[in-house]
């Protein structure tokens, strides 16, 4: 993407209507912080005008003879002063009042807009997983939406602030005396250059700054993930190396930025010394010819534009480093509504919605492929009934795993149709087909938390005796409880502090306590040894018993007693029979057969 097209997309006004539409719920607080904003706009400028009514009105009057004058020159200072602090006092509550809304809506917007993004990519398809890092949609949900935050709490409500305060200064000031005015803003055109060149420079700085975060994100999330793979071929140098290189790039981004700053604010502070000498500057050259009494009241004036130009200059110190902020808002928004509007969704849009399955199960001719023209599945067709068993085997990447993530709309088939029940899969509430489908995979994945937090999936509705009872079923319930904290047990992340065995037997676990009407075995028995092995498929029989089961395996002697077995090869069904039968037609299954239980021949 060019600059000049980003640059479009941070001013796209449509999007920032979007962004404001999540504080609509709230636009009494937002109708405040704006009222607040005016307030504090009027109330900037009205000191130093007290300041200067009270030099040239009462207290160079109250140095003039006569002692009764005095008198009550000193009460109406002492009356002024009071104003003033009463003044003060207002502008202190109401700019707390103004920080603290505009802080509070942002975290607002924050909670609703993440909470929106994680209920989007929960309903993603899985290919937008395949497809994106992990680390990216972190920083999506977690980074980007935060600076979203700042377009509230440091952007166009602050700015818009600011912008009203410095008009309501320089009207002040205009009113005053618009020949000084003149005079002290004359090196205004310098600020405004040296303004915008700072904020092009920090603006590019940012951007570079929010790449980098999002790529040490992903390497960071990825690389921890697969610290087992990196120590395992030593790799941590050239890693470490990678890292250190993407870790530089977002170093040098912030080096720049704050270049930036070090010289915007010593510019800031020179030119707003060049203002005040020039006040000083005509302040004496028009006492030199003014007479005394007006030269007195020109004291006044003096003071009150210096109090001007440190108010004018307070907020353009910062005004362009909100705008940054505003911008760097704007490019996170962008980001982040690319994920809410992401199309590739499961959408749940049928109205079928079963108390229970009965768990036949059909393919008609399905052709499926993960990128658009290289199908991993062709003209897919079989028929599993109501009870029955059916095993799929094959090579590696013959697409048996693409079958089963078919089965719960995990992703969309391009052609040809998959029903349960005799009704397309297209037609169930989401809710009901994925409740009806117990999924056990080879790759147990376990979150962190308790052994009853990974049973129920933290749902509450499951009382703690069914836990108990399917465990018992199953032959897991002496193990867990010879756990320190018994079902309390803390798994660690992805179930690290489990065997292989233990983590797949807990998965069945789960699937058998939400008592599925199809239940998918994908090659669950792969990766354990002998003793998990008889354990599990002990667990397996009672777990497909009633029901209708898909079974993957590479272990064919696990699936002689299916109903029925399907050979895949490169995406197509070579055969289908049971295992007697295709062992007499000597095809496919029987090499494989053959490959598996052949004597190996002795090395010695």
């Amino acid at each position: 993407m060019s600059v000049e097209s980003k640059k479009k997309k941070i001013f796209d006004f449509s999007q920032l209507r979007r962004v404001f539409a999540y504080a609509s719920p709230y636009k009494s607080r937002l109708y405040l912080s704006i009222f607040l904003s005016i307030v504090l706009a009027i109330l900037a400028p009205l000191r130093p005008f007290l300041i200067q009514l009270t030099i040239n009105n009462y207290i160079h009057k109250g140095a003039a003879p006569g002692l009764s004058i005095k008198e009550k020159m000193e009460s109406l200072i002492i009356w002024m002063t009071i104003l003033q602090i009463v003044l003060l006092l207002i502008e202190t509550v109401a700019r707390f009042y103004f920080s603290f809304i505009t802080a509070w809506l942002g975290q607002t917007v924050v909670r609703d807009l993440r909470v929106d993004v994680y209920k989007k990519v929960l309903g993603l398809n899985l290919s937008q997983f395949d497809k994106t890092p992990i680390g990216t949609l972190t920083t999506r949900t977690i980074n980007d939406i935060e600076a979203i935050n700042d377009i509230f709490s440091d952007g166009l409500i602050p700015i818009i602030a600011d912008l009203l305060s410095i008009l309501s200064v320089l009207l002040f000031m205009f009113i005053a005396d618009w020949r000084l005015t003149l005079v002290c803003i004359a090196p205004f055109p310098i600020l405004m250059l040296a303004t915008w060149l700072f904020k092009e420079s920090v603006n590019k700085s940012f951007i570079r700054v929010r790449n980098a975060v999002a790529a040490l994100n992903a390497f960071v999330q990825e690389h921890i993930t697969g610290m087992q793979v990196v120590q395992a071929f030593a790799a941590e140098k050239r890693e470490a190396a990678k890292f250190d290189k993407i870790n530089r790039e977002h170093r040098n981004a912030n080096i720049n930025a704050i270049f930036a700053y070090s010289i915007f604010f010593p510019v800031v502070e020179i030119i707003l010394a060049v203002s005040t000498g020039l006040l000083v500057w005509w302040g004496a050259t028009q006492v030199m010819h003014l007479p005394e009494s007006q030269a007195r009241d020109l004291s006044g004036k003096i003071i009150a534009f210096f109090l001007y130009l440190n108010l004018l200059f307070r907020p353009l110190r910062v005004i362009a480093d909100k705008f940054n902020v505003l911008q760097m808002g704007m490019v996170a928004s962008e980001r982040v509504f690319r994920v809410l509007d992401n199309p590739d969704v499961t959408h749940d849009e049928g109205s079928y919605n079963p108390d229970r399955i009965k768990g036949k199960l059909e393919f008609d001719r399905v052709n499926f492929a993960y990128i658009e023209g290289r199908y991993v599945l062709k003209n897919v067709s079989f028929t599993m009934q109501p009870g029955q068993t059916i095993a799929i085997v094959g090579h590696t990447g013959s697409g048996k795993t693409s079958i089963i993530s078919l089965i719960n709309r995990l992703y969309h088939i391009q052609e040809g149709e998959i029903r349960i029940d005799d009704v397309s899969i297209d037609e169930y509430r989401l809710a009901a087909l994925r409740k009806g489908i117990g999924v056990v995979l080879q790759d147990v994945f376990l979150f962190s938390g308790s052994v009853v937090d990974n049973i129920t999936l933290r749902n509450e509705e499951i009382p703690m005796e069914k836990v108990i009872e399917a465990s018992k079923l199953i032959g897991m319930h002496d193990f867990i409880m010879r756990l320190p904290g018994g079902y309390h047990y803390n798994v660690m992340e992805r179930g690290s502090s489990l065997s292989l065995g233990q983590r797949q037997l807990l998965s069945f676990v789960r699937a058998l306590l939400y008592d599925p009407s199809i239940l998918i075995l994908d090659e669950a028995t792969s990766s354990v040894d002998t003793e998990s092995e008889q354990l599990i498929q002990e667990a397996i029989d009672k777990l497909i018993a009633g029901r209708s089961s898909i079974v993957i395996a590479h272990r064919l002697s696990t699936i002689r007693k299916a109903d029925q077995i399907i050979v895949l090869d490169k995406g197509e069904i070579r055969e289908i029979g049971t295992h007697d039968q295709l062992l007499a037609q000597g095809g496919f299954y029987a090499k494989l057969h053959e490959m598996q239980f052949r004597k190996p021949k002795p090395i010695f």
